[in-house]
Parts: C-alpha cells; structure tokens; sequence
C-alpha cells in the first residue's frame, strides 16, 4: 500500500495477523454478497424459465427446477413473437445510436476545438439539463413529438418519436468534448497549414484518435436505447412497432402467457445486451480509463 493510498483500515492494522485476517474475510464477504446481488435476479429469471407453471408459483419458491422444461423458450419465442420485436428493437436501437453519435460528435466538435460565440453558455445549459429529472421533460417531450411545431407533424409510432428527442445527449457530449480537448491544436493547425477544411480534420484526424470514447458512447447509447422502457410505453402504442421491453409488459397484462413464458422471454431479451457488454467490455473500459487519465 502507497504513503497515499487511503483507507479506513491502517497500514498497521494490516500488518498485523488478526487485522489482515479480519480485513480479506470483510473484503470477501463483501464481494460475495455484491456478486450475489447482481447475479442471483438473473439465475433466478433463467431458472423460473426451466420450472413448470404450477412449481413457479408453489410457496416456499423452490431454488432449483425439481422438473426441467428447457421447451419454454422455445414456446415463448414462438407464443410471444420475440423475434419481431428483437427486430424491432435492434433497428431502432441501432437508428438512435447512428443518430445520438452524428449529433454528439458534431456538438463536442464545435465546442471544443471551433470554439462559437457562447459556446460555454450553451455547454452550461447542456450540463444544467443534466439535474432535470428525466420525469419532468415526459410531457413536453411527448406533446413535441404529438405534435411537431411549426411542422405540425405527428410522430407517434414511428421511429422519429424514439431518435429526435434522444439525439442530443448532454452527457455524450460533455465526454465527447473533455476527450476531444486533449487532442493537441497544433496537430489540427498543421493539418489545416496543409489545406484540411474542418470536416476532413474531424473524420481524418480527431475521429480515429477517439475510438476508445467513441466505443464508449456508442455502448452507452446502444445499451440506453435497449432497455428503455417508459419512453416507447408512450409514444409506441401500436402493437406491431413496439420495442421487447413494451410488448412483453403488454402480453403480461393480457393473461394468456404463463409466468414461466414470461420468465423466457425476458431471458432472451437480456442474451444481446450480456453479448455486447462481453464483447465490448475492454473497449468500456479502456474509453473510461483514457477519459480519466486525460481529463
């Protein structure tokens, strides 16, 4: 331990035998007790799945399927259509993310390296958006996209309703443009000596040495998009343009799909987001060390 590491446990405390002892057993526990809350409501959505109806519903829960029906997912990819509205939420996922990362990239941009009048008073307002709580803007936002002004547009049930009112991100930009102030003025200053316009200096240099932030806000933005669930409750009523989360919530309500059902479909909701969380996993955290260390 460094001179200024700082813990609530002292460098003699852990010298002695008892107090190293005491100290691996608490940070154990603790550990376990972490992986324990994490992991435990995913095992038992997987298992509630394995288990008949009747044994889902039995009192005291059992802990392990005494029967196993692993024909339940099949059942409910089948029942519940879950292969439409993975489709479904795949495309408007990837659509928000196309849309979120155009308009952050080209906010930071600006702010950060083109410098317009005002610029810090409309970063301020950006971040001051940021301690509105998001149940406060339901409304308006709702009412905007009803209703487009001046256009006078409905955009209800249409992807627009789910891209437009997510494509500026208060917080991708701030992290986009604390990144994009790290990247030196003379390196940009000599590309434009040499002719580069400001677009060629945004996608030739500033772009492929943001990869690791750029991976960052694109899973943050993909994730967000994914497990939205009040946003497309309102503005995606039609059955046939919902996202998985909204059409699983309507088919619970219907009664006509068994707990266990719902229990699988909700399992393989979750298979894509752990997919790319496994995958992309170095990319996060690589994005939000560089973040740290440069800011």
């Amino acid at each position: 331990m460094s001179a200024m590491t700082r813990s609530l446990v002292s460098e003699a405390d852990l010298r002695r035998g008892s107090g190293r002892l005491i100290y691996r057993l608490v940070l154990g526990a603790m550990a376990v007790a972490f992986t324990l809350a994490f992991l435990f409501p995913l095992y038992w959505m997987v298992t509630g799945a394995l288990k008949s109806p009747l044994e889902l519903a039995q009192t005291p829960p059992t802990l392990w399927p005494h029967e196993w029906h692993p024909e339940t997912y099949l059942d409910a990819w089948r029942r519940l259509e879950i292969g439409k509205f993975l489709v479904n939420t795949a495309f408007y996922a990837l659509g928000g993310w196309l849309i979120q990362l155009i308009i952050d990239v080209a906010a930071a941009y600006a702010l950060s390296k083109l410098r317009p009048v005002l610029g810090n008073v409309v970063l301020g307002g950006m971040l001051a958006s940021l301690m509105l709580p998001a149940a406060a803007l339901l409304v308006p936002a709702y009412l905007t996209v009803a209703e487009v002004p001046i256009f006078g547009v409905n955009l209800l049930n249409t992807p627009w309703a789910l891209w437009l009112p997510g494509a500026a991100n208060a917080f991708n930009i701030y992290v986009l443009k604390r990144f994009f102030d790290q990247i030196p003025n003379d390196l940009l200053d000599s590309a434009g000596i040499d002719g580069a316009g400001r677009f060629r200096l945004l996608w030739h240099i500033v772009l492929p040495l943001s990869r690791p932030v750029l991976a960052v806000v694109s899973i943050f933005a993909i994730i967000g998009s994914w497990k939205d669930f009040l946003w497309p409750l309102l503005v995606l009523q039609d059955p046939e343009v919902q996202t998985i989360s909204v059409a699983l919530s309507r088919l619970a309500s219907t009664g006509r799909v068994t707990n266990n059902e719902m229990f699988a479909g909700l399992a393989i909701a979750s298979v894509p987001m752990v997919i790319i969380f496994m995958v992309f996993q170095r990319s996060i955290l690589n994005g939000l060390s560089a973040g740290a260390l440069k800011g």
